[in-house]
């Protein structure tokens, strides 16, 4: 048997039997044969009792997979619902657990950003209130607060929404995140990345090594290292603006602050600070002379290396040159042990 990936849980449900969330603290992708053979004749999705647990660890610690082995006992006591979830193949997500269990393995940096098939996410994912008290069914709400108010104490409710906060689920090893609210569980955090109170990282979307990100790295977006996203800059994601186009960033680039992007960037690429750059801009081409090659549309340089997005103060046109140089991080700030 081939697998995928698999993901031992832990899941809440609401009081009609909803799957309202799952936490999977060790998620696997891709685990070898002997490991994959121990679930065998299995469903993609199954709850587990103390019985099935304790085969299951007998089987995984025969499999070598001494840590799986040991999180089964820790389930057995568990007093939400342990669920196991199979992914035989990299296929879109059919339930709530699948969908968990997914987004955990880019937070867990198992795979990356594209790695993993979120066909249908949205759909699976329940809207939920996340609270102090752990995920609340919107329709359970209500009682809930009541409830805590006539004891004298109160639900606090952090937000409303189908993705809670990465922090709550996974945090990875080599990261600061000032704001935890503003990272979402599915996004894929790359040793060394600092993440400042208005940076934002969406699901499905992230860094790949160092970096620091003071603008928006929206759903898809792919940030190579050591590049800069400055302050309240914004990147297109796939979801809201641009389309079926991957947005990608290269290592050792710069967006300065206020500015935006539409097309994907090769490596040592700097746009100018308050410059959004779309793939319909009219771009003015120069040489290394500064003389004027030629004008084109800005989806036409997507991925090219080595680029400097200006304005021209004077005529206020878009200009595209060589650039020179190249974004350098502060080694001391991005080391995050």
């Amino acid at each position: 048997m081939t697998l995928h990936a698999y993901g031992l849980g832990i899941g809440r449900k609401s009081s009609d039997g909803r799957w309202l969330d799952v936490f999977f603290p060790k998620p696997v992708a891709e685990p070898d044969t002997k490991v994959a053979a121990c679930f065998d004749g299995m469903d993609r999705c199954t709850t587990l009792d103390p019985l099935d647990l304790h085969a299951l660890g007998e089987a995984l610690a025969n499999a070598g997979a001494a840590n799986d082995a040991a999180l089964t006992s820790r389930l057995a006591d568990c007093e939400s619902t342990p669920v196991l979830v199979l992914l035989p193949e990299n296929d879109a997500p059919q339930s709530v657990p699948e969908a968990y269990l997914k987004l955990h393995l880019l937070s867990h940096r198992s795979v990356k950003p594209h790695g993993t098939s979120l066909d249908g996410l949205f759909g699976l994912l329940p809207n939920v209130a996340w609270t102090g008290e752990g995920p609340i069914a919107i329709d359970e709400l209500p009682e809930r607060q009541l409830t805590a108010r006539l004891k004298g104490s109160f639900v606090v409710v952090d937000s409303v929404d189908k993705f809670p906060k990465m922090s709550d689920y996974v945090v990875p090893d080599g990261v600061r995140i000032a704001d935890t609210a503003r990272v979402r569980l599915g996004a894929h955090i790359g040793v060394g990345t600092t993440i400042m109170h208005e940076g934002f990282v969406n699901f499905n979307a992230g860094t790949l090594g160092a970096g620091m990100i003071e603008g928006r790295v929206s759903a898809g977006v792919v940030v190579g290292a050591n590049s800069d996203l400055g302050g309240g800059c914004s990147t297109m994601g796939t979801l809201s603006g641009g389309g079926d186009i991957v947005i990608s960033i290269g290592e050792r680039c710069l967006l300065g602050a206020n500015s935006g992007l539409g097309i994907p960037l090769g490596d040592r690429c700097t746009i100018e600070a308050g410059l959004y750059l779309t793939a319909g801009t009219k771009v003015a081409l120069h040489d290394a002379t500064g003389a004027l090659l030629d004008t084109v549309a800005a989806r036409s340089l997507a991925g090219q290396s080595g680029l400097l997005f200006r304005r021209n103060s004077r005529s206020g046109t878009v200009e595209c040159l060589t650039n020179r140089t190249a974004i350098e991080l502060n080694k001391a700030l991005h080391a995050h042990n």
